[in-house]
């Protein structure tokens, strides 16, 4: 919510600074995100009006003006705005004057003519980004007055940013009423009287879906004039509140929703055909919108039609064909309630999201509606003149749920809040509020405005008396509690070690949306039905992952398309798969790496990161359970990665993971121009651990003995190993393998291994007879298990 400070404190000013009362605000809940100037710095900076204006005798883009500014003399000014014409008022900056950062007038001459002054644009005074030629005054502006008193300009934009449940501040009113409460200040409403109609025109009204509009109002107004213009005042206010004008008609709805919180909706009464029908829409019903969106309508989503066809998406936008335009010259003034349970949501599931359809989903005052039109009607008749009709009602009110009355314990707000109240502070604080507040033995009986739909239990009304007393106010009290520590296994896996282990080897940790692209996931993992979210934040955020690998890719196409070649992330967090028993949430421990596999440097050779890295990577976190030797990495396949660089992590039979490198048509649908590895973990399948065990040293020699085996090609190098720890399994202290060798020699889907073993005894020195037979029992093991031989 963006609103004028100076707007603000007409309708409330107490004695602080804006400065305190942003602070203030903030203090009560109301968190302040900015405090703005609403124009740039500039003096000197005064209201003129152009005299005479004639073409530059030497360049066809300048004028030369004649510029009266209440001295005198009228000063000469060369301006190159196409829209300067005679008889205009404008604002001139005089000759001294500064602009912006520095930037000072002086007397110049523009192709051999002098100029003495600017004659200046809205984007050069700081009140617009942009602009498109000078700007424009008011023919009642003072002539040589200076132009920051005359418009205002000391002043600030306050932005709010208001949680969810604070719908009630939405509007200038609900803000003017906190800081009246908050600074003991009396508020200044508007009055808002009916407006006696002149004209006995009306158009009929059917509200067909009351749960979803238990309130519709309207009016016709006749007899508008089309050449009015929005005051500059108006002007000012939306400008200053992040709205442009855009013409009388929608200029006074806007403004009326930004002081009310009511949001309305103007109709082009010509083109709408008899009647107002609220309904629901029918399945596939076509509409498009006032930005020219077209959609196809579901059937639980309620529009405002006519007799003929829908004219606008009701709380959320209007209709492009019975908006009001130029040459409307008689309107359909809308003010309605849409229950909030239905709006919720609507908005965002067609990919919009307006300033009425933020109000309406999280609650608009449902007592407003008729002091909104009453209020927009008479605006609108000061501004563009007009005839109105009466107003046409259809309410429900048992369909309004009235605000609850709620008990509120003396003891209770004491326990709460850790201080004592007096009666009467609490009761001060809560009318304040607009409550209505009803005495008992042990508290009060308390019922909140119909604004406030975030008030409903007990504490509710506790949070309201802390924040307003002021949470500074209470002292800060240190409680005391025994702890009990509990005994953590000794076993059990460690993730902040394993985070640790994995910046130790230069991955960065990332934190990502557990909410990701269904494309996105259908190309990871397509035979994977994610749960999609009844209200997504965006389309690119409309399901729950199934894996932490759509959020680290994601992360690392943003970091490659900003020159960012070697990026390695990793994440701890939750997936959500949908099973036979409903839906799974797992912990999971993911990473990727991509890119050089070391940082750029002169001591080693370039090269990319490989399958083998990050494969060292995951093996460093599997040896923090304790028990490495009992994982088992196996050539697989899974549908998002690369055929033949995968592998399923199993333990004992059970699997745990996957690694390998991210599938090339995956890739490519990503646009990632380069390979990219991915690993993930299940916590759970590391939670179990082995607690290291002393092993005496051997005193003895140990003696290596060098195999190179060719097996072949698909028997993995764990296989081997196995075996070979069964055929010596007292003796044999290690394996090693430096080599593996392809070709030469080597027949064609075979391979060799260079293996070294270490051998040694605890109990003696190992004899030459003792080595061989141990020696020749792993070839003949190997040789039956495998049919490996020794390379010639």
């Amino acid at each position: 919510m963006r609103f004028s400070e100076a707007w603000l404190r007409e309708w409330v000013n107490p004695a602080v600074s804006t400065d305190e009362l942003s602070h203030s605000l903030s203090m009560a809940g109301l968190e302040v995100d900015a405090v703005t100037p609403v124009a740039g710095s500039f003096d000197t900076v005064v209201v003129g009006q152009v005299q005479a204006c004639e073409r530059h005798p030497d360049a066809d883009k300048l004028n030369v003006c004649q510029v009266d500014v209440g001295a005198g003399e009228a000063l000469q000014i060369v301006c190159g705005a196409p829209n300067v014409a005679a008889g205009m008022k404008v604002p001139v900056a005089l000759v001294g004057a500064v602009l912006g950062e520095g930037f000072k007038i002086k007397k110049a001459k523009l192709r051999g003519l002098e100029s003495r002054g600017m004659i200046c644009s809205a984007s050069e005074l700081g009140l617009a980004e942009s602009s498109e030629g000078i700007l424009g005054l008011p023919a009642d502006a003072p002539l040589g007055g200076a132009l920051r008193d005359y418009l205002q300009l000391d002043d600030h934009a306050i932005e709010v940013d208001l949680t969810p449940n604070r719908s009630d501040c939405l509007g200038l009113a609900g803000i003017a009423r906190e800081v009246g409460v908050i600074h003991r200040t009396p508020v200044t409403v508007p009055p808002i009287e009916p407006v006696t109609p002149t004209i006995e025109d009306r158009l009929a009204v059917q509200v067909e879906a009351p749960d979803y509009c238990p309130r519709y109002a309207c009016r016709v107004i006749r007899g508008i004039d089309p050449q009015a213009a929005t005051p500059l005042w108006m002007q000012e206010r939306l400008r200053r509140s992040g709205l442009r004008s855009l013409g009388p008609v929608v200029d006074v709805t806007n403004y009326v929703l930004l002081e009310l919180g009511q949001p309305m909706h103007a109709f082009d009464l010509a083109t709408l055909d008899t009647e107002i029908r609220v309904r629901l829409a029918a399945s596939g019903e076509p509409i498009t919108l006032l930005d020219g969106q077209q959609l196809e309508l579901r059937d639980d989503t309620l529009v405002i039609a006519d007799a003929s066809r829908p004219r606008a998406l009701a709380g959320i936008m209007g209709g492009e064909d019975s908006g009001v335009s130029g040459a409307t010259r008689a309107i359909l003034l809308e003010s309605a309630f849409f229950a909030p349970a239905h709006a919720s949501g609507k908005a965002r599931s067609y990919g919009l999201h307006t300033d009425s359809s933020h109000r309406f989903e999280r609650g608009v005052d449902p007592q407003l509606q008729l002091p909104a039109l009453e209020r927009a009607t008479r605006l609108l008749l000061d501004l563009a003149g007009g005839e109105p009709g009466p107003v046409a009602e259809v309410a429900f009110e048992d369909r309004i749920a009235p605000r609850p009355q709620i008990r509120l314990r003396r003891e209770r707000v004491r326990k709460v809040l850790g201080i004592e109240l007096a009666d009467a502070d609490i009761m001060d604080i809560l009318q304040r509020l607009g409550m209505r507040v009803e005495g008992q033995t042990d508290g009060w009986l308390v019922q909140a405005p119909s604004s406030r739909f975030d008030i409903n239990i007990e504490v509710d009304l506790i949070e309201e008396i802390g924040r307003i007393h002021g949470y500074d106010n209470i002292p800060a009290l240190h409680g005391y509690s025994s702890t009990a520590m509990d005994p953590l296994p000794e076993t059990a896996f460690s993730l902040s070690k394993a985070r640790l282990a994995l910046v130790d080897r230069d991955y960065y940790e990332a934190v990502t949306y557990s909410f990701v692209s269904p494309e996105v996931q259908k190309i990871l993992h397509p035979d994977q039905q994610p749960v999609p979210l009844a209200n997504p934040i965006s389309a690119d955020m409309a399901v729950m992952r199934t894996s932490l690998w759509p959020g680290l890719i994601q992360a690392a196409r943003h970091n490659l398309a900003r020159q960012q070649p070697r990026v390695r992330l990793f994440e701890s967090g939750l997936s959500f798969v949908q099973g036979a028993q409903g839906l799974v949430q797992e912990r999971m421990l993911a990473g990727m790496a991509t890119g050089p596999a070391a940082p750029e440097q002169w001591g080693l050779p370039g090269r990319g990161v490989d399958f083998f890295d990050v494969k060292a990577d995951v093996e460093a976190i599997l040896a923090l359970t304790g028990d490495a030797e009992e994982f088992i990495f196996s050539s697989e396949a899974h549908p998002s990665l690369h055929p033949g660089q995968s592998a399923r992590i199993q333990r004992a039979g059970e699997t745990v993971g996957w690694l390998g490198m991210l599938h090339p048509e995956s890739a490519a649908k990503l646009d990632l121009g380069q390979n990219l590895y991915l690993f993930e973990l299940r916590l759970d399948g590391l939670s179990a651990g082995a607690v290291p065990a002393f092993r005496p040293l051997s005193r003895f020699p140990a003696i290596r003995r060098d195999l190179a085996l060719v097996v072949a090609e698909e028997v993995p190098l764990r296989a081997v190993a196995d075996s070979v720890r069964e055929a010596a399994p007292e003796i044999l202290q290690d394996i090693r393998l430096f080599d593996v060798y392809n070709g030469g020699n080597v027949e064609p889907g075979r391979k060799s291994l260079a293996l070294g073993l270490i051998l040694q005894e605890s109990s003696g020195t190992l004899t030459d007879p003792e080595v061989e037979a141990a020696v020749q029992g792993v070839l003949e093991r190997l040789q039956n298990q495998f049919k490996a031989r020794l390379r010639d």
